[in-house]
């Protein structure tokens, strides 16, 4: 078995739109909570205990998504106090807490997503739906680091020619509206140059090649039917109104029966698949090194 960032981009992108499909459109509690935790474990899988300034962020996120909604939706029947006459109830905290719980579990699945596919991953994928929307895509995500780099350099020389200065707001705001026109006259004019070098290499006269030649193998497609079985299974117990909740105006959840558990045991599973595979992985590089 493989890593999971090394399997065909395909299988990766149709396995991170599962998930979050499930979460997006089923708010049971025990799903959710699946996803946020899922999400995080492979976060940390791959990053170890770098970007802890990431998880400050998510939890600073999810703290406020949860309290917002409390405060502006007051219905409810079970009231737990009342701040300047409106009521907040046990409802809207736990809609409230289950939302946020939705949203910063998902942030971590994209997040992992993008750290996983390159923009030739992307090229990859969106090339056989739509080459032109592949196009445009790889190239907005390579002038994003591009934008970057020349504002630094043009920051940098403004500087040193002494024309603002960050210590004074209105040198400051001046300096940066400077800075602003000229990145914006330097992409359009890289624009440009990027149109006519695409022209004289006759883009659009031919069948468009890959630099990179993504293979499906036996593996790709053993994950990608383990995905799509696990998938439906979920799916079909939450189409039989075997995991539902209502919130409103009192809370009242299915019972747990054979399907719902069925339903909750896939997708727990479908969750813990890339960390299943980076695990599987790790302990596979470590014996062979042990071998050596």
């Amino acid at each position: 078995m493989r890593s999971f960032s090394e399997y065909n981009p395909i299988v990766i992108t149709v396995y991170i739109f599962s998930v979050t499909g499930i979460a997006m459109f089923c708010n049971y509690p025990l799903l959710i909570a699946m996803t946020f935790i899922g999400g995080v474990l492979y976060y940390i899988v791959r990053n170890g205990r770098s970007h802890s300034r990431s998880h400050l962020y998510f939890f600073m996120l999810f703290v406020v998504l949860a309290l917002v909604n409390p405060l502006i939706s007051h219905n409810g029947v079970t009231v737990l106090f009342v701040m300047n006459d409106n009521p907040v109830t046990l409802e809207a905290l736990l809609y409230g807490i289950n939302s946020a719980e939705m949203i910063v579990g998902v942030l971590y699945w994209f997040r992992n997503f993008t750290q996983i596919m390159t923009s030739e991953k992307l090229l990859y994928v969106t090339g056989a739906l739509s080459p032109k929307l592949s196009l445009v895509l790889s190239m907005a995500l390579r002038f994003v680091p591009m934008f970057r780099r020349q504002s630094e350099k043009v920051s940098d020389a403004q500087k040193a020619m002494g024309l603002f200065k960050e210590d004074n707001i209105i040198d400051d705001i001046r300096g940066n509206m400077r800075i602003f026109s000229i990145i914006i006259t330097w992409a359009l004019e890289n624009g440009i140059i990027t149109a006519d070098s695409m022209a004289a290499r006759g883009f659009g006269t031919g069948r468009r090649t890959h630099f990179t030649n993504f293979r499906f193998r036996r593996g790709d497609m053993i994950f990608l039917l383990t995905d799509i079985i696990l998938l439906a299974i979920c799916a079909a117990a939450i189409a039989g109104h075997k995991l539902e909740i209502n919130f409103y105006p009192k809370l009242r959840s299915s019972t747990l029966g054979a399907g719902a558990l069925t339903g909750a045991v896939a997708y727990g599973i479908l969750v813990l698949l890339p960390v299943i595979a980076e695990t599987e992985a790790f302990l596979r590089w470590r014996y062979l090194k042990s071998k050596i």
